[in-house]
C-alpha cells in the first residue's frame, strides 16, 4: 500500500514525546526495565500482539493484516550508553552518567510510530509485521542474539533496521548491499614489569616502556600485514601506567579495538597482535596477559534487499538519494539477524546540513529529530514492498 502520509505526520508529534522521554530517562544494556514496560503498554493499548521479556528486557510484537502476504520484521535498540549527557535542552538526560547518546530513544519511537500506524491500517496491511525492540546492542555480546535464541525471528521472511545517523544530513538515508558495518572486535593487554625507584632503573623492569613499544609496534600490522586492498582498523584507545614522576611503572595497561570486514583479515590482524604481544613482552623480559574478545560479526546486507531499499529511498527522498554508500568501519549486532534471514540496515540522515553534529557516543549528542517520519516512510514503504514479494 501507499504510505498513508496524513496518518503519519499525525503520528510525529507522539514519536517526539516519547523520544524525549526516553532521552531524559535513559537505561544501560539489559537493564531497560521503564523502557520496555513503556514500549509494552503502548503496543497491548493499541491491540498488538505483545511478548515480554525476550532476552530479558526485550519485547516482541506482532500485528497481522487483513492481506495476504509475507512477514516482515522490523527492529529498533532500545539501550543507552554510561555517558554523561552535556547538552542544555529540556530533554536532557535526568540520570546521571547515563544517556542516549547513539540515537536509540530515536530508534524506539520512529519504530513505535510504525506500530502505532500500522494498527490503525490494519485492513490496508498485507501480511505480518513483527516489531522487535531489542535491549543491550551497546555491549559484547549484545542483544539480538539473545533474541534469535528466543525465537523473535521464527516465522520470519525478512528483517529490516535503520540507524538514525548524525554524520549524515537531514533529508538523506542510504545503505549497500554485501559488507556495510564492521566487525568490532576488542583487546586488552595487561604488561607485568617490576617497579622501583625513578633513579634507578636498571634495577627494574619498565612496563611502561613496554607498553609505549607495544603502541607503535601494533600500528604497523594494519600497515605491513593486511592487504592494502582490504580494510580494518586498530585503535588503541586506553593506556594506563605509572603513579608518581619518580617511580618505574610496574604495570601497564593497554586497551582497543579492531575493526575488519572478513574472516581473513581479522584472523590476520589476531595472530599478528599475539605474536607482537608476545615477542615485545619477551623482548624487555615482562611477563603479560592478553584479554581478547570477538565482537558482532559485520553487517552484511543481502544483495537483492539492499537494492530494494535502496530504490525505495530514490523514490522517498528523490532529491537526496545518492545511492550505494561506502563500508563504515562502526559495528553494530543488527549482523546476527542477517545470518539468519534476508534483510538490509540501512543509514537515516539525523544530522545537520554542515556537518557540525556532534559524532555518536558523545555528550553532546543529538539528533534532528524530523528524521524519524524519514525513519518510519522508509521502514514502511520496504515493509510493504517486501511483503507483497511473490
Amino acid at each position: 500500500m501507499t504510505v498513508n502520509e496524513k496518518t503519519l505526520q499525525s503520528l510525529f508529534e507522539d514519536m517526539v514525546k516519547w523520544r524525549r522521554h526516553l532521552h531524559q530517562h535513559p537505561e544501560l544494556s539489559f537493564q531497560e526495565y521503564k523502557t520496555s514496560l513503556m514500549i509494552a503498554d503502548l503496543l497491548e493499548g493499541w491491540g498488538l500482539e505483545v511478548r515480554r521479556g525476550v532476552a530479558g528486557t526485550g519485547i516482541v510484537a506482532k500485528l497481522r493484516g487483513d492481506l495476504p502476504g509475507r512477514t516482515i520484521a522490523l527492529r529498533a535498540d532500545i539501550d543507552a550508553l554510561a555517558i554523561q549527557d552535556a547538552k542544555e535542552c529540556a530533554y536532557r538526560s535526568t540520570v546521571t552518567g547515563v544517556m542516549h547518546a547513539c540515537g536509540h530513544d530515536g530508534h524506539t519511537a520512529q519504530l513505535l510510530g510504525v506500530a502505532r500506524y500500522y494498527s490503525l491500517h490494519k485492513e490496508e496491511t498485507a501480511g505480518t509485521r513483527v516489531f522487535l525492540f531489542q535491549p543491550g546492542e551497546e555491549v559484547l555480546p549484545g542483544g539480538a542474539i539473545r533474541m534469535i535464541e528466543d525465537g523473535a525471528l521464527e516465522g520470519v521472511d525478512a528483517i529490516y533496521g535503520i540507524h538514525l545517523w548524525s554524520p549524515l544530513a537531514y533529508g538523506t538515508a542510504t545503505t549497500r548491499p554485501g559488507p556495510f558495518m564492521a566487525t568490532p572486535d576488542e583487546f586488552e593487554i595487561e604488561i607485568i614489569g617490576r617497579g622501583g625507584h625513578g633513579g634507578l632503573p636498571h634495577e627494574s623492569k619498565d612496563a611502561l616502556v613496554v607498553g609505549a613499544s607495544l603502541v607503535m609496534a601494533l600500528q604497523t600490522i594494519v600497515a605491513r600485514n593486511v592487504n592494502p586492498l582490504e580494510s580494518a582498523v586498530l585503535s588503541i584507545g586506553r593506556f594506563t601506567a605509572g603513579s608518581a614522576n619518580n617511580v618505574i611503572a610496574s604495570s601497564c595497561k593497554l586497551s582497543g579495538t579492531i575493526r575488519s570486514f572478513n574472516k581473513e583479515t581479522r584472523s590476520v590482524v589476531r595472530k599478528r597482535l599475539e605474536k607482537i604481544v608476545k615477542n615485545c613482552c619477551e623482548m624487555y623480559d615482562c611477563e603479560y596477559k592478553l584479554r581478547y574478545f570477538e565482537g558482532y560479526p559485520p553487517v552484511v546486507n543481502d544483495a537483492k534487499e539492499a537494492v530494494r531499499v535502496l530504490r525505495i529511498i530514490s523514490e522517498v527522498l528523490p532529491e537526496t538519494a545518492t545511492g550505494p554508500c561506502e563500508p563504515v568501519m562502526a559495528g553494530e549486532d543488527f549482523s546476527y539477524y542477517l545470518e539468519q534471514k534476508p534483510g538490509c540496515f540501512f543509514f537515516v540522515g539525523a544530522g545537520v546540513e554542515d556537518g557540525s553534529s556532534a559524532p555518536h557516543h558523545h555528550p553532546l549528542f543529538d539528533i534532528e529529530e524530523r528524521a524519524m517520519l524519514h525513519a518510519a516512510q522508509l521502514l514502511i514503504s520496504v515493509a510493504d514492498d517486501s511483503a507483497q514479494d511473490v
